[in-house]
C-alpha cells in the first residue's frame, strides 16, 4: 500500500500559465509544447490545468503590465506551495521592447520569486522544454 508521502513523491506536476500582457508569440511556443509530439511537455509526465488551485509550476509570459499586474498577482497568490515560477520569453524577465514604457510595472522578479528563466523573443519550444525539465527538478527537491 503506498503512503501518502510516496503518493506525492510520484506525482506528475501541473502547469499553469499566468499571460501577465504578452503579444502571445510566447503562449503559441507554449501551445506547441502541448500539442505537437516533436515537443510534447507530457512525456515528462507535466500535464496543463485550469485552474492555479491545482498547479505546481506556473509558467509567466509577457511583461507585467500595470493594468493585470494585482491580478496576476492575486492568482500567484491562489497557487499551493510549493510552487516553482518559470519565466518564459524575455518580456517577463526584462520587460523586453516594452521595459521603459510607462504601461510596464516592471520584470516579473520584481514582485514574484522566479525560479527559472527562458529568454527568447519567443524562445524555441526546445527551450521551454528545457527550462520546465528544470523546473521538474527544482519542484521535485521541495515536495
Amino acid at each position: 500500500m503506498m503512503t501518502l508521502l510516496t503518493a506525492i513523491a510520484t506525482r506528475s506536476p501541473w502547469l499553469y500559465r499566468i499571460n501577465a500582457g504578452s503579444c502571445n508569440g510566447c503562449d503559441v511556443e507554449l501551445a506547441t509544447t502541448a500539442c505537437i509530439p516533436r515537443y510534447d511537455v507530457e512525456r515528462f509526465g507535466c500535464q496543463y490545468c485550469g485552474s492555479p488551485k491545482h498547479a505546481d509550476i506556473v509558467l509567466i509570459t509577457g511583461p507585467l503590465t500595470m493594468k493585470v499586474k494585482e491580478k496576476v498577482l492575486r492568482v500567484y497568490q491562489e497557487i499551493p506551495e510549493p510552487k516553482v515560477t518559470v519565466a518564459i520569453g524575455i518580456c517577463p524577465i526584462s520587460g523586453g521592447v516594452f521595459r521603459d514604457s510607462y504601461a510596464i510595472a516592471g520584470p516579473a522578479d520584481s514582485y514574484l520569486p522566479v525560479d527559472v528563466n527562458v529568454p527568447g523573443c519567443p524562445p524555441r519550444p526546445q527551450a521551454i522544454i528545457e527550462g520546465i525539465a528544470m523546473a521538474i527538478d527544482i519542484w521535485r527537491q521541495r515536495i
